[in-house]
């Protein structure tokens, strides 16, 4: 008898689709999309539909392992107690050796969001102050910019799209990373919306825009500049919005009147007829929204560039009103939750922990004494997506015990003491609030956990569990429960307010929407000091950024390194997850190099070529494939695949880092796609 089951998808993504997961005998046979989702509506990705074979993976690890020496390949299975011993015992020898828990590091990130998974934080958290990574390696730099010019980072409904003009989708590309939103944009378009992309790659949304801009990479800024520039010249601004909401307009009209063509058009390469009828659109085809990616505020200017580009909604009034408005990730609706598991300790015993950069372990690590990081609790995340892995290298190797909780062996794993295999969402109680739409459901489980495999919570039960045998009231993290009652444990009254329902429970029948603004900032009160949008920003400017978003000049080229390397997301993967499965990855082989077929005639080059990609930092070796969708300096290889092939792209980035990302993630973010390297035929 086949049964169904209702899952989410946990993956770091925009949709957190729902499934609906089938079930035979005990096992999953076939998952698909959960039509009673209104934004997801029935449908999932590709990488959702090959749910069953990750799940089935004969790569998939199922029971705990160690491997001695470290680096050797040479893997022995062990059991969950003798896992838990080591670890425990490791834990106290360091609180022993140290007379503290600081040279316990947690890491992890977000390769799993949902919230049973911030177990591991509570059970830290119940031990004591340690040692945790903070900061972001995807939006930190974009975040700031629109806290320093609204306040918070507060977006419309995303299905609200559909009631758009004009769409402007900078530095996005959601028909491979956001498929679900398609829709929308579509059924805009149906009712005569046009659409521009603008991205320094012709992509598979820019293949479908009405107008496609490619600016050199970093230039976005300048793009804006010179759009608010066309704006104003002409009259299209809306003066009664500006007079009434904007804080600062009036300096910066005269920052842009300072400005010339020639200048934006040296800048960012497009000739100055683009801008205008770009201008021109989207300043009177309002309602217009403009949706800024993850990747152009990957530079060092990627704030700067951003808080211009926020600011054309300004200057045309296009905020608090349907169709209009901002979009990037926004973290608000999470704030609803109980974070029961994240919160269990900290809000009754406030824990201070030391903190350290995610986004440059390495260096962190080797620079961290007094005492030092010796033990890495590694989570959800693979450490060769970093900057610098030859000083990350370096780093782990001085570590006494490194332990990884993951559902494969990757990249990592060769650094790792012990490895403790954890369930996917078909096997595990679980919540996954969205970061992109307004839609909640919940995770039950749908298969029993296969072979030996835990949650994150039964996880963090098990070793509070063996440290309180070994040293009692060590730890007040609990040491058993039920998960279900935890998914409970997450629920509060305004929440079942918000989602029209009385318990948690009558999400098993289906995901409801939350009752949310439709229209972020509708009533025009920002959560800035002058709850107006701050153009000129005192804020930024206290914290020694520049008070307007004037443009600051993007990383210069190297002499000896005459090319940019862009690494966006695979179509087939998010970040370094799904690309192990052949599935997904079967016809696309190993990953390439992009490169600009001029560019390769230079070099002598044809498609298949091995040739070696270096800066100082390091070098990879990758076959070519010739396009002519980006521009003779710039090179693009699509990141997140599994090492082993000479194609590590950490190797080559440096982690200098963007112009902001503290003031909202505590840490600022590593400009990837200002890497700058070049090339030779092998």
């Amino acid at each position: 008898m086949r049964k169904v089951f209702r899952n989410l998808c946990p993956r770091n993504c925009f949709c957190t689709c729902s499934i609906l997961s089938y079930v035979e005998n005990g096992k999953l046979v076939r998952v698909s999309g959960d039509p009673a989702h209104g934004f997801t509506r029935g449908n999932l990705c590709a990488k959702g539909y090959a749910y069953v074979e990750r799940v089935y993976s004969s790569q998939r690890v199922l029971h705990p392992l160690r491997q001695f020496p470290r680096g050797s390949g040479n893997w022995r299975r062990i059991s969950w107690d003798e896992a838990m011993e080591v670890i425990a015992c490791k834990i106290l020898e360091l609180k022993g050796r140290y007379n503290s828990f600081f040279p316990i590091c947690l890491c992890k990130q977000y390769g799993n969001m949902g919230l049973l998974h911030y177990a591991a934080n509570a059970l830290f958290d119940g031990l004591g102050a340690i040692t945790v990574t903070e900061g972001n390696s995807c939006w930190s730099a974009g975040l700031d910019a629109y806290l320093y010019s609204t306040g918070a980072m507060e977006k419309s409904d995303p299905e609200d799209m559909a009631n758009s003009k004009v769409i402007i989708l900078w530095g996005v590309n959601p028909a491979w990373t956001a498929v679900h939103q398609m829709y929308f944009i579509d059924q805009a378009r149906t009712r005569g919306a046009q659409v521009v992309v603008i991205d320094p790659i012709f992509t598979a949304t820019a293949a479908q825009a009405d107008i496609y801009l490619q600016p050199k990479a970093g230039s976005d800024g300048a793009l804006a500049l010179g759009i608010a520039k066309c704006i104003v010249e002409h009259g299209w601004h809306d003066q009664k919005f500006l007079a009434q909401h904007v804080h600062g307009y009036e300096p910066f009209f005269d920052y842009l009147a300072s400005i010339g063509y020639d200048w934006i058009e040296q800048e960012t390469a497009l000739p100055r007829e683009a801008v205008w009828a770009v201008s021109e659109l989207y300043a009177l085809g309002s309602p217009s929204v403009i949706w800024t990616g993850l990747g152009l505020q990957r530079h060092t200017n990627g704030g700067q560039n951003v808080r211009a580009i926020a600011t054309l909604a300004a200057l045309t009034g296009n905020l608090g009103k349907s169709g209009a408005g901002l979009y990037f990730p926004s973290m608000a609706p999470w704030e609803l939750f109980s974070f029961y598991t994240r919160d269990y300790i900290t809000s009754r015993n406030p824990v201070f922990h030391r903190k350290i950069n995610v986004n440059v372990l390495g260096k962190e690590l080797k620079k961290t004494d007094n005492p030092p990081v010796k033990m890495l609790w590694l989570a959800q995340r693979d450490l060769f997506q970093d900057a610098d892995t030859g000083s990350l290298i370096e780093a782990l190797e001085q570590l006494d015990l490194i332990v990884q909780v993951d559902h494969f062996l990757n990249r990592s794993s060769r650094y790792v003491d012990i490895f403790l295999p954890t369930t996917t969402q078909f096997e595990e109680w679980d919540v996954v609030p969205s970061y992109w739409h307004h839609w909640i459901g919940i995770n039950e489980p749908a298969i029993p956990p296969l072979g030996e495999c835990k949650s994150d919570l039964q996880v963090a039960w098990e070793l509070s569990r063996k440290l309180n045998e070994l040293s009692p009231g060590i730890c007040s993290f609990p040491t058993d429960g039920n998960e279900e009652e935890w998914v409970a444990g997450e629920f509060n009254q305004e929440l079942y307010s918000r989602l029209g329902i009385e318990d948690y429970r009558e999400l098993l029948q289906g995901p409801r929407k939350l009752k949310w603004p439709q229209v972020a900032w509708e009533g025009m009160k920002f959560k800035t000091p002058s709850e107006k949008f701050e153009i000129a920003s005192a804020t930024a400017a206290g914290e020694g950024l520049p008070l307007l978003p004037v443009y600051t000049e993007p990383a210069a080229f190297p002499k000896a390194f005459p090319f940019r390397l862009i690494t966006p997301h695979s179509q087939s993967g998010n970040n370094s997850q799904f690309l192990n499965l052949p599935w997904l990855t079967w016809g696309i082989g190993e990953p390439c190099l992009w490169i600009n077929s001029l560019t390769a005639q230079r070099f002598g080059l044809n498609n298949g070529d091995l040739v070696r990609v270096y800066n100082q930092q390091g070098e990879i070796l990758l076959p070519v494939k010739l396009t002519k969708t980006i521009s003779e300096d710039t090179l693009v290889c699509f990141q997140g695949w599994y090492g082993g092939g000479g194609h590590d792209l950490g190797d080559l980035v440096n982690g200098t880092y963007t112009d902001m990302g503290s003031k909202g993630t505590g840490r600022p973010a590593i400009a990837i796609h200002d890497t700058f390297v070049n090339l030779c035929p092998v």
